[in-house]
């Protein structure tokens, strides 16, 4: 299975980024608090792939639900 997230500290000061892209998913976030849906962040952002960003919103789900999300 192919990672949703990267970090490496050599691609983007090693901030998480979506797997195979310089994207981070700190950008993601962002333009979700600014009002883009993720059909806009797509588009803005073509080498994000549709599953990558799927993957990662169930990850947070489920760790939501077992109460492991960091505040």
């Amino acid at each position: 299975m192919e990672p949703i997230l990267i970090s490496n500290p050599g691609i983007m000061h090693g901030e998480s980024c979506f797997a195979g892209t310089r994207v981070t998913v700190q950008t993601f976030f962002d333009h979700l608090e600014a009002g883009y849906t993720v059909d806009e962040f797509l588009e803005q952002f073509p080498t994000v792939r549709r599953e990558q960003v799927a993957a990662l919103l169930t990850s947070l789900r489920a760790d939501a639900r077992r109460g492991t999300v960091a505040a």
